[in-house]
């Protein structure tokens, strides 16, 4: 893949992209009313709002390794309708994107509420009825540029982030010595009978509106879907307390797992989820390499070591 170099600091990438947004949306009748804002500048995307005569809406552009985003987010309007956020328009090639807005994300609807959880069986499977849509379209998906993250690539996956020198460097000496135990965990995970799916890699309430629209699928690809649990389980497990934890997290991963257990028993479902979130830890380093190659504006330190820690979370315990 060639790298391409934005800078969305850079006064002539600003006009170009203000002028793509001006003409798309002269071209659906919603003129821009005014100035279009910088509203969220990342290594890896920047966000834009944009005024409009029907409301806000929003732009968002993608770096190399990050742009099949919009690609994908026009195929999830088809794989999967009413579930995803449609694009008013789209350039894959650039990774630009153009949305309406679509209201407060779940959890900004419910973050006064006392259970804030209370509301994840319902988006959880909603997001498992999803994956399924999207399983006989994965060959199509990872054509269309969304990384192919599924578990027999695993081990290769971890391999070359082993040979980054940058990502080697923050790598604890517990990690390269776990490669022939990943290796087992992957053969186990692929003998499960489970079909691969778009795994989002970043699943919490803050990437789904509240009407249960998912969005946000610049770190997704196509994997073993109950990964998508690694970081959705994460975000609970640190928001409760461990009394609370004991008890939110099975339901949480059993509210799940449902839409599946059509495909296996619950103890071979449980299994599997336990090993998806193991071995994804390597497909979240492996995005945080995307998002970080051919970096729009400068790094901080802290995002710059995140593959190194996902690495480093393979030998922690298991969240279930």
């Amino acid at each position: 893949m060639t790298v391409r170099t934005d800078d969305w600091t850079d006064p002539a990438w600003q006009a170009e992209a203000d002028g793509w947004v001006t003409d798309r949306l002269a071209r659906l009748g919603t003129p821009v009313t005014g100035e279009i804002e910088r509203f969220r500048v990342r290594p890896w995307s920047v966000t834009h709002r944009v005024p409009t005569t029907a409301g806000p809406h929003w732009f968002k552009a993608n770096i190399t390794g990050c742009r099949y985003e919009a690609a994908l987010a026009e195929a999830l309007t088809t794989i999967a309708p009413g579930a995803t956020l449609p694009p008013l328009a789209a350039d894959p090639e650039r990774g630009w994107l153009l949305t309406a807005d679509a209201g407060p994300t779940l959890r900004e609807t419910t973050m006064l509420t006392r259970d804030r959880t209370a509301t994840w069986p319902r988006m959880l499977q909603a997001y498992a009825a999803l994956q399924r849509a999207t399983t006989p379209h994965v060959p199509e998906l990872i054509a269309g540029g969304v990384p192919d993250q599924r578990v027999a690539h695993l081990p290769a996956t971890l391999a070359a982030l082993l040979a980054d020198p940058q990502v080697r460097a923050g790598v604890d000496p517990a990690v390269p010595a776990l490669v022939p135990e990943f290796g087992e965990w992957c053969a186990e995970l692929a003998a499960d009978g489970i079909p691969a799916a778009l795994q989002h890699d970043d699943l919490h309430d803050d990437n789904v509106f509240a009407d249960l629209r998912f969005f946000d699928w610049g770190d997704a690809s196509a994997g073993h879907p109950f990964g998508s649990l690694l970081v959705a389980l994460n975000v609970v497990h640190d928001a409760l307390d461990p009394a609370e934890r004991s008890r939110e997290l099975p339901r949480l991963r059993d509210a799940y797992l449902e839409p599946w257990s059509d495909l296996a028993g619950a103890a071979t479902l449980r299994r599997s989820v336990t090993l998806a979130c193991r071995v994804t830890r390597v497909s979240r380093a492996a995005a945080w390499q995307r998002a970080l190659r051919g970096a729009a504006v400068p790094v901080d330190e802290a995002f710059r070591s995140a593959p190194a820690a996902w690495l480093n979370e393979l030998p922690s315990p298991d969240t279930l």
